[in-house]
């Protein structure tokens, strides 16, 4: 690669060959890459005249999903600033946590935030605050701007992970870490310049970043940013009247589109699931009855995200994560850091160029996770002959009963096959006798009861009863972050009598 290739030049150089295309959908607005161009320049502009930011300063992004989103992200990579993406789901309180952890000096918010910016400039006089409504319209047209230079190997992004244990770590993305993974992906999804990529989760997340923005953009596609997601039938109908060919999305709307017919006149080639395990039942009854392939996949935060997909061609297996993208490897290991033969369940390691630096200013935490090379993702799984992975769970979730290791993601896929359940979570309590004991948390469709003996007698069919869950809880809903991750930290903080 290029040293000297960044986002920024990518992106303008995109928007040159591009000019007249349409880049973004926004409900009936369209805007073209002249027009996206033009605004980010906009933004670089008034942020180093009027906000002083200078190359390497961080500014912050706390916006719902809206097109300023992209041009603002850009016009901070032309002044050769970092971009820090915030969760917009957050209160003010935690965006104190990352603004202070990060040193933003600029944050660039809308103003429905109003009062949440208002609590945090009043306790930082120095944090310069810029609105989307400030900003000049996309179609004001502006002269030649040449950005900052910037080597690939700089700092672009700095991504909060989600901070399910502790406060969250700002991982350290390069430029040539997000390159590297839109240029794999580019493959792998054999993504084109006539692809319009349906954007309707969080676009601070890393998934939508890299798949749902960098991707289509850099590729001289187009992106297609769903407006309003409920009632959810509004997405299908923005996929089929802007006619989106890819959907990047989470395992609960794939849950709920298996359960339906798909629409006529449906463009969609392809579905990708990320961000949570997908249930397999789920992914066997999706693609039996819509056209569009749906295929999972598997990345965090810290590899820029992408880390393997099943393939569009070829084998797929279910309740697998794929194969690693083009340029990328996968190892399992064990605690020593050995390589594991196939079968053998270990922790999932990384390497490759979409590898993030490290933790923002947290060295001893880069250490235990970036080892020889590898990044240590925490996620404990296997590798089949065929080298495809397979997640067993998080190292932190795995239960330890009579000293034997328990994986709750494998009792709750046997849950999900229980007549009635919508979703199904696995935590680990203390027991006296035998050092950790599964508790299950059960959502159930609605209008349904849950018969706890039935359950219990079904796990026993077809698991080991170490593994039978001690106490099973009726629940409305699992608790999730923003991008569908169900937060065990809140499950385990229920008051449980066992």
């Amino acid at each position: 690669m290029n040293p000297h290739l960044n986002l920024a030049t990518a992106f303008l150089d995109s928007a040159r060959r591009h000019a007249a295309k349409t880049a973004l959908f926004w409900g009936d607005e369209q805007f073209t890459y002249q027009q996206l161009r033009d605004q980010s320049v906009q933004v670089a502009r008034r942020l180093a005249s009027e906000f002083g930011v200078r190359p390497g300063d961080r500014v912050a992004l706390w916006l719902n999903n809206c097109p300023e989103f992209i041009t603002v992200f850009f016009g901070a990579l032309q002044i050769g600033a970092v971009v820090v993406p915030v969760n917009c789901f957050l209160k003010a309180d935690e965006v104190a946590y990352m603004l202070d952890d990060a040193g933003v000096g600029v944050l660039v918010t809308e103003r429905a935030m109003h009062e949440a910016v208002a609590k945090l400039t009043a306790d930082r006089p120095s944090l310069r605050v810029l609105t989307k409504e400030a900003l000049p319209a996309a179609t004001t047209p502006v002269e030649v701007f040449e950005p900052v230079p910037r080597r690939t190997a700089d700092l672009a992004v700095l991504i909060y992970t989600s901070g399910t244990t502790g406060h969250p770590k700002g991982a350290m993305l390069s430029h040539g870490n997000l390159l590297h993974n839109v240029g794999s992906c580019r493959q792998v999804l054999e993504a084109v310049e006539v692809d319009r990529f349906a954007l309707l989760l969080p676009m601070f997340h890393s998934f939508m970043l890299t798949v749902c923005i960098l991707l289509p953009l850099l590729v001289g596609g187009s992106i297609v940013l769903v407006r309003s997601l409920h009632p959810p039938k509004n997405i299908l109908l923005e996929i089929i009247r802007h006619q989106a060919t890819v959907l990047p999305a989470i395992p609960q709307l794939f849950r709920a589109f298996a359960g339906v017919p798909p629409p006529p006149n449906l463009t969609l080639r392809l579905c990708i699931s990320g961000a949570a395990p997908l249930p397999v039942d789920t992914l066997r009854e999706f693609n039996a009855r819509w056209p569009a392939r749906l295929i999972e996949g598997y990345g965090l935060s810290e590899a820029s995200p992408v880390v393997s997909l099943n393939p569009i061609r070829g084998v797929q297996k279910p309740g697998s994560i794929g194969l690693p993208i083009p340029d990328v490897e996968i190892s399992v290991r064990d605690d020593e850091g050995r390589a594991l033969p196939r079968r053998q369940v270990g922790e999932i390691c990384v390497c490759g160029g979409n590898v993030m630096l490290g933790y923002w200013q947290r060295p001893e935490e880069t250490a235990q996770v970036l080892r020889d090379g590898w990044l240590y993702t925490g996620d404990i799984g296997y590798m089949d002959e065929d080298g495809y992975t397979y997640i067993t769970d998080r190292k932190k979730d795995m239960l330890l009963v009579n000293g034997i290791n328990v994986y709750p993601r494998e009792i709750e896929e046997v849950i999900y096959h229980f007549p009635g359940v919508k979703e199904a979570a696995v935590i680990g309590r203390p027991d006296p006798r035998k050092g950790e004991q599964p508790v299950a948390f059960v959502a159930l469709n609605d209008g349904q009861m849950l018969d706890s003996s039935a359950l219990v007698h079904f796990l026993k069919e077809h698991l080991a009863d170490y593994k039978v869950p001690r106490k099973i809880v009726q629940i409305a809903a699992l608790p999730r972050n923003a991008t569908g991750k169900i937060l065990k930290t809140e499950l385990r903080k229920q008051p449980l009598d066992l």
